[in-house]
């Protein structure tokens, strides 16, 4: 391997391709919604594709450099390598790479702003500075415990509804449930980290909710967050008068054997099951999205 493609290589692992469906997931549902209301605008789902995986790559970037330098990315540490914590990239190279990012997002805003106005850069500026905020400044929100409930409100609800709006000019409130359905997912994701690193979070006092209430408390958070999510569609089919929502019921038996798996596993042994949970996400989300246009 070349030089270059090394330092390729390293970039790539730092923007963590396998979290990407997080930013992914929630255009393609509001997108859908779109769609089903005749209000599709291509411009508008691309531009807010865009601005999501920018966004959640810069988030990325920086928790690289936060974790590393406040201690939680340490060689104990039971997850994939980081980038700044193997010394392949410095520090003050990753932030300029997370700078990067935002600022190509922020481009991106100022295209849906022109769609959907004050309403799409209030969200946009407040996805950008949860991002940063996510691990850095004096009071990061994973280090308080409060990274939950960014995920949630970031990769559910404000990207589902935000998308939507800029191609519709509204927001309904089935949009808004299919955003809780999203966002409910994504924080699994979450959960299954938090789980999986609580040991050495609790070392480099990051206050997570396992470090907080024990690591038994984000497994039972895992089980009701997917059970949250796959309520929703039933309420979607109701709400539309349609049966198209409940295809994304479809991988229900997959959620209860990760929710069992997620129950009785520790440490490395969960790396594959971050994996697993951002994969029914995506199949989920599909689902749904195709339910709701048929």
């Amino acid at each position: 391997m070349t030089q270059s493609q090394s330092i390729a290589a390293a970039w790539l692992m730092a923007a963590r391709p396998a979290t990407l469906t997080a930013a992914i997931a929630p255009v393609v549902v509001g997108t859908a919604h779109a769609i089903r209301d005749d209000s599709a605008h291509w411009g508008g789902a691309s531009a807010a594709l865009l601005g999501a995986i920018l966004i959640q790559i810069g988030t990325n970037f920086i928790n690289d450099v936060e974790d590393f330098e406040r201690g939680a990315d340490n060689e104990k540490r039971t997850g994939p390598a980081r980038a700044v914590e193997r010394g392949l990239i410095s520090p003050s190279r990753m932030r300029l790479g997370a700078i990067a990012c935002f600022v190509g997002a922020a481009i991106a805003g100022l295209y849906l702003v022109q769609l959907a106005g004050w309403p799409i850069l209030l969200i946009g500026v407040l996805s950008i500075i949860s991002g940063i905020a996510y691990t850095a400044g004096p009071w990061p929100l994973a280090y308080l415990g409060l990274g939950d409930v960014f995920v949630f409100v970031f990769f559910g609800p404000a990207a589902v509804c935000g998308t939507y709006l800029v191609q519709a000019n509204t927001v309904t409130t089935s949009v808004f449930l299919s955003g809780c359905a999203v966002g409910a997912l994504a924080t699994a994701i979450l959960a299954v980290n938090n789980t999986r690193d609580v040991d050495n979070d609790a070392r480099a006092n990051k206050r997570t909710i396992a470090v907080r209430y024990g690591d038994r408390a984000t497994r039972v958070e895992y089980a009701l967050l997917l059970a949250m999510a796959f309520a929703i569609p039933p309420l979607l089919a109701v709400r539309l008068d349609s049966y198209g929502p409940l295809l994304a019921l479809l991988p229900a038996v997959r959620a209860v054997q990760l929710t069992r798996r997620v129950a009785t596993l520790d440490g490395a042994k969960l790396n594959p099951l971050l994996r697993d949970t951002a994969l029914l996400e995506l199949v989920f989300a599909a689902l749904l999205s195709i339910g709701l246009c048929l």
